[in-house]
């Protein structure tokens, strides 16, 4: 009955597309790429590959499309007929076929904005910075707008987080796709013949294909932090200033590059990746060190090489611009400093003095890199200075142009990047440095050695101290604490650093950031601050930066601690909580968001999330963490970067507008009861589930979880312990991932539809989704949340775990919250309020269907062995963990 002719196959699948409304575009595209893995897969060597997976392929969108128990059953059947060797290649030609259908839609995306790039009236401005700005100038004036622009401050701190399931090989071999479908593109609109390009594409398709999917062993922390580096040496090294460029541009007019800026630079960047020891073993002093290092020698080369390239096309003679006497004098200086150099550089720039001091200063920097003391910068402003030198001196000369142009930009990297690139940030857990300090003090006087933990704790401040040494103060010195749950907790940071260098040492410049990750933490963390601010050495430091104060919110573990609904509305009332008494105290506080990649960790549009923010609490300085496949989703390629970069700062400037803070402060009042219903009854139907007898080892059951831990990921351990008995000792991510994977998404909506039922009113609970930000967003985040759900596959996952009693609540709570999220956002489907956002996931969802029945399949084979005391097979956990990897590119957002 289910077998199709080839007939009803072309009809099936036109059907399906056809309900997607996909533009015709990147239909093309998406046809175009899939026939070429369709070649790839005929030519593999391997008989009858393709005719199995388009077997399975027609079986899961048939599942899909007719809903029916036969239909499903069906598709399962397929799943299981292949071969343990055959299963393993069909998981990799649907992995294969996410990898392009992401790229494809990355491609769409980049489409789209360069459609909508300089048409200030087109769809999708409204969210432009430029937007932004025009609204917050009609609300407080163009002068109040323009220093609160000139105030900004985005900063994005990527993390090492092993959410990034595809290898770097993969990565690559995907970007050169994007290249290709891009010179595709380009030859249709201009009527060429595209075949050379499409033989190319199957090589590179052929060439993913035989990329092995899987890492064979876990990548090392400086691993983590070379493929970071991609993305600063690819996109946001030239990104960046191109965004201020852009800003300044809608600001001065046709001005603009003849005058000095109006932007000042806005964006910081920081890392985790090599300074995030929290539970990370393999992250040692040695490693925060070489990934300074790494981070330097990239930036410092793109420095030079720029301020070479500039150098050599700056050919402005004297005649017609001559130099100032501060330029003259800087010659002199270099000059004495190297002076066969200077000879060389003279020759070959003769009257050329602007073009000269350039090279010379290029020098400089390849110096700084190489540790060359006779020549080297101490520090970034040092090389400020000399470009600005050159800047006047060219502004002085009437060469206005030259001075804004080129040079302007240059000058905009060195105040975003510095000589470090990416200011590197440390983080260790409270209760290591507590038990640290209590050693020292035990050992107080004696000449006994200390245990390797405290050697290593010690020589972390060291290295810090070397860094800012080397690099410049702003290369290092943010300090979080995880699980900061008292002002000990911060003042044992201090402690911990005099106790590194010694009596009269030279202790490094800190930061100290208090992290509040559980429920009860985030309770207490205005207590906390009232009393740290009053320790010496904070005070000291408050008073030296102009009262300025860091604090750190943890998503993850708020919302593995009391479930996503309480902890949503925890954190808003602690942000406001904190927000208030900063103001009160003449704080210039930011708040940094640990945000994670999946709406069970904070994730979901920034944008949104940042304008549902409670009053004073953005103020317009916004920190977050980026993490995992999200690093690459909004900064892999540079006009999404670009339009990413400029959506939040745009969302930032607009987040204090009057309009916005009165909306966001009424709304918390006007729904005040809901809040507390909704808190209250999720808490207790979270606690329902996690806190029922035998929770742990169900959840390990149910979900990949104990396998997740097998796939080399990143360098971090997936859990702080060594069992599943307790979830405080497992990590939000696995967390996410597992119930992810299971198709069930439980981290990121579970306990909503039975707080929505409480509240009972519909007509109250559809006017807060009008009124109240943070709920309209939290509803739209479940929505997608739940659109990548399957409840028939959820039920089969549950149905490994011998707890009909769980797995009953969690399939209720399921149909329950997904009627609650149609009733409230209209249509008569989740996500019918978000077309775009709709098409991607039902283009995804036959495929990812596919790979979730291979995974069962896998799954249960190893619950089996496991039952029966068998050893696990190795073609089973191979399967499972491709599967896991193909599931990942499906739904992107997985942790």
């Amino acid at each position: 009955m289910y077998e199709l002719t080839r007939t009803e196959a072309i009809d099936l699948v036109g059907r399906y597309e056809a309900g997607q409304e996909i533009p015709e575009q990147m239909r093309a595209d998406v046809r175009l790429l899939g026939s070429l893995l369709g070649e790839v897969l005929r030519e593999s060597g391997s008989p009858g590959l393709f005719e199995d997976v388009e077997r399975l392929r027609l079986a899961t969108i048939q599942a899909y499309t007719d809903e029916t128990p036969e239909a499903f059953a069906h598709a399962t059947e397929v799943a299981e007929s292949f071969s343990i060797e055959r299963a393993h290649e069909v998981a990799r030609a649907f992995t294969a076929y996410f990898h392009l259908v992401n790229l494809v839609e990355e491609h769409q995306r980049v489409r789209i904005v360069r459609e909508r790039d300089g048409r200030p009236d087109s769809e999708g401005a409204a969210d432009s910075i430029e937007a932004a700005y025009a609204r917050l100038a009609d609300e407080v004036g163009e002068d109040a707008a323009l220093t609160r622009l000139q105030a900004l401050r985005f900063h994005p701190v990527f993390t090492a987080h092993p959410t990034e399931a595809r290898r770097r090989a993969i990565s690559s071999s995907i970007r050169r796709l994007a290249g290709l479908l891009q010179e595709h593109d380009d030859r249709l609109r201009d009527g060429n013949d595209p075949a050379r390009l499409e033989r190319r594409m199957v090589e590179e398709i052929d060439t993913l294909w035989r990329t092995a999917p899987l890492r064979p062993e876990k990548p090392s922390p400086v691993d983590e932090v070379r493929s970071v580096m991609a993305i600063f040496d690819e996109t946001l090294y030239t990104v960046v200033p191109a965004v201020y460029r852009r800003l300044d541009d809608m600001l001065q007019g046709t001005n603009a590059g003849g005058r000095a800026p109006l932007v000042t630079p806005f964006v910081r960047v920081g890392s985790w990746v090599g300074g995030d020891r929290d539970g990370n073993p393999f992250v040692t002093a040695s490693v925060t060190r070489k990934a300074a290092g790494i981070a330097a020698e990239h930036i410092l080369l793109g420095l030079e090489r720029t301020t070479q390239r500039i150098g050599r096309t700056l050919t402005l003679d004297a005649d017609t611009t001559p130099p100032s006497d501060a330029l003259l004098a800087l010659w002199k200086r270099l000059k004495a400093a190297d002076e066969e150099a200077a000879t060389e550089i003279a020759k070959r720039s003769p009257n050329e003095p602007h073009r000269r001091i350039l090279l010379m200063l290029a020098r400089k920097i390849d110096a700084t890199r190489l540790r060359d003391a006779d020549l080297a910068y101490r520090e970034p402003s040092e090389l400020l200075a000399d470009l600005r030198t050159v800047q006047d001196s060219l502004v002085a000369a009437g060469a206005a142009r030259q001075a804004y142009g080129h040079l302007q930009q240059l000058i905009w990297q060195v105040e975003t990047y510095g000589f470090h690139l990416a200011e590197l940030e440390v983080r260790q857990h409270s209760a290591v440095h507590a038990k640290v300090i209590a050693e020292l003090d035990a050992a107080a006087g004696s000449t006994g050695e200390l245990s390797e933990q405290a050697d290593e704790v010690l020589e972390v401040f060291r290295t810090i101290a070397f860094l800012q040494e080397r690099y410049g103060p702003a290369a290092a010195g943010r300090y979080i604490v995880s699980f900061t749950q008292s002002a000990e907790d911060l003042a044992n940071v201090h402690r911990l650093a005099r106790y590194a260098v010694g009596e009269g040492g030279r202790t490094p410049v800190l930061d100290v950031i208090p992290l509040f990750e559980t429920f009860a933490d985030l309770q207490a963390a205005p207590g906390i601050l009232a009393e740290i601010v009053q320790h010496p050495e904070f005070a000291d430091r408050l008073e030296r930066t102009g009262r300025r104060l860091e604090v750190m919110l943890g998503y993850s573990d708020s919302s593995k601690d009391v479930g996503p609904v309480a902890a949503t509305l925890a954190l808003y009332e602690a942000q406001a909580e904190i927000a208030a008494w900063a103001k009160d105290e003449g704080i210039e506080l930011t708040l940094f968001h640990g945000r994670g990649g999946a709406l069970g960790r904070g994730g979901g549009p920034a944008n949104s999330a940042i304008l549902a923010q409670p009053p004073h609490s953005v103020d317009g300085r916004f920190k977050l963490t980026e993490q995992g496949e999200v690093i690459f989703a909004r900064y892999g390629d540079p006009e999404i970067a670009m339009r990413h970069i400029d959506q939040v700062a745009a969302a930032v400037l607009l987040a204090s507008a009057p309009s916005i803070e009165r909306r966001n402060s009424g709304a918390a009042r006007k729904f005040a009861e809901v809040a507390a219903t909704l808190d209250a009854a999720s808490r207790q139907r979270f606690f329902d589930l996690v806190k029922a007898p035998g929770f742990a080892p169900w959840f390990a059951q149910v979900t990949p979880m104990e396998e997740i831990g097998l796939l080399a990921l990143g360098s971090r351990p997936a859990r702080r312990g060594l069992s599943v008995e307790s979830l405080a000792d497992l990590r939000a991510i696995p967390w996410v991932f597992a119930w992810a994977q299971a198709r069930i998404n439980l981290a990121g909506w579970f306990g909503l539809g039975t707080a929505l039922d409480a509240v009972g009113d519909e007509e109250l609970l559809r006017e807060a989704y009008e009124q109240w930000p943070l709920f309209r967003t939290m509803i739209d985040n479940v929505g997608m949340s739940l659109a990548k759900t399957d409840p028939r596959i959820a039920r089969r996952y549950l149905e490994l775990g011998d707890r009909d009693d769980l797995a009953g609540l969690v399939l209720d709570e399921m149909a329950l919250t997904r009627s609650w999220v149609i009733r409230l956002t209209g249509g008569d489907e989740v996500l019918a309020n978000k077309p775009v956002l709709q098409r991607a996931v039902k283009l995804r969802s036959p495929y990812v269907d596919a790979l979730s029945l291979l995974q069962l399949r896998a799954l249960r084979g190893l619950r089996d062995a496991a039952a029966s005391d068998s050893p696990a097979d190795p073609d089973q956990q191979r399967l499972l963990l491709l599967s896991v990897s193909g599931v990942a590119a499906g739904l992107q957002n997985t942790g």
